[in-house]
This record gives structure tokens, C-alpha cells and sequence, in this order.
């Protein structure tokens, strides 16, 4: 029985979920779900994730939501060593996974949210939650970038978990305009995934053409 992986091509939950798939050779079998179009608040699917979101993974019996529980499982399962080398590397790759969770993803979301998002249901975004995520934004950007000034990646000298997890919001920073551009060492390493990640750059390419065809649909123009 394959996995089955739910999830809308422009999102960039879905990317790191496929990403570190085609990264750890598992094979995988795509659902698209249709964000845009409310195709994740079917009572069918939120069986499956009760807030409506994607991605989920199901194998067998087994149904995670959550991009990092699942690439978590997925790794695991094929003993992958994108969880890290070392117990050393791998507590290393957990803490940065959970930081990005609890300092970086969630600001970018917030932007997405508000300057994608509402406008394409024909809202009015806040400007007070975009410069709150800035600010967050900013002050977690400072903290990587100083990381990542003498680093190739997140955690040891190749790519992990960690370095798919951080790298997310770069998915839509094109059209949210978060910060990223302030930071030199973030924008390097972000580049060398695309130049040495083949899965990396070929998400990139899934996802831009996603968005760009479900924003010009609508007329939007950001």
C-alpha cells in the first residue's frame, strides 16, 4: 500500500513534505486538494485533520497532520539520515525543527495570510499583524543569520530536516515580501538549497506555478 500525501501544490507545507519524499527516494502517492477552493473543509477530509489544513499523510492505518510529524515518520521510517548522523545531530535537528515552529514559520504564515490570503477571498488585510509577524520576522532572521554565517546548513555540513523546515517560508516570500532580503548569510544559504537540492528547486517550480496561476485566475496583482 503507497503513502498517500493530501495537500495543495502551493503550499509550502505541502513542498517540505515532497521535498524530503523525493530526497529519501519514498514513493509517494499525490491527493491535491484544493485550497482556494475550500476543498479541505469537506466533512471527508476533516476527518482526517480537524483544522482543515495541509498536508496529511496516510499509510496504512497510520494518519499524521503536520508537515514535521510527518517527514519525522517518513525519515524513521526508512532511516533516513536527514534526522542527523549523530544522537548529537539528530537532538540538534529536533530543537531547530521545533524552533522554526515556535519563532520563524508561524510570522510568515501570518503575512501569507494576510496579504495572499484575505485578498484573494476579497479582504482587506491588518497592517498591524503583518508589522507584528515583521518584527518577529526580523528578530528570528538575526538569530539565523548569525548562525548561518560560518554554516553551509542548519545543522552539520549537509542537509537535514531542519534545513527543509527553516527553509519553508522562502516558498512565498516572492509575493508576502517578508524581510528575508536583510539578511545575507539566510539569503546565501537559501540559494545554495536551490543550486545543490535538485527536490528543492523542482517544489519551487511545482509551487510558483500553482500560485501564479491561482492568483492570475483572480485578477490579483501584488
Amino acid at each position: 500500500m503507497s503513502i498517500k500525501i493530501y495537500g495543495d501544490p502551493g503550499s509550502g507545507s505541502l513542498r517540505r513534505v515532497t521535498t524530503a519524499a523525493a530526497i529519501m527516494g519514498i514513493a509517494i502517492e499525490r491527493a491535491n486538494i484544493d485550497l482556494f477552493k475550500g476543498e479541505s473543509h469537506t466533512p471527508e477530509f476533516l476527518a482526517l485533520n480537524p483544522h482543515g489544513l495541509t498536508p496529511v499523510m496516510v499509510d496504512g492505518d497510520t494518519v499524521l497532520y503536520e508537515a514535521s510529524a510527518i517527514n519525522l515518520y517518513l525519515a524513521k521510517k526508512v532511516g533516513s539520515d536527514l534526522l542527523g548522523s549523530s544522537a548529537r545531530e539528530r537532538h540538534e535537528v529536533l530543537q531547530w525543527m521545533f524552533w522554526s515552529g515556535e519563532q520563524w514559520r508561524v510570522f510568515s504564515t501570518l503575512t501569507f495570510n494576510e496579504r495572499i490570503v484575505k485578498p484573494f477571498m476579497g479582504q482587506t488585510g491588518d497592517a498591524s499583524i503583518t508589522d507584528l509577524a515583521f518584527a518577529n520576522i526580523r528578530a528570528a532572521g538575526a538569530v539565523l543569520d548569525r548562525h548561518l554565517a560560518q554554516r553551509r546548513f542548519i545543522v552539520g555540513d549537509r542537509l537535514t530536516l531542519a534545513d527543509i523546515d527553516i527553509a519553508a517560508p522562502f516558498s512565498q516570500s516572492a509575493r508576502t515580501k517578508v524581510p528575508f532580503d536583510e539578511f545575507p548569510h539566510l539569503l546565501a544559504w537559501q540559494q545554495r538549497l536551490l543550486d545543490t537540492v535538485p527536490a528543492w528547486a523542482e517544489t519551487k517550480r511545482e509551487l510558483d506555478g500553482r500560485m501564479d496561476a491561482a492568483i492570475a485566475a483572480v485578477g490579483l496583482k501584488f
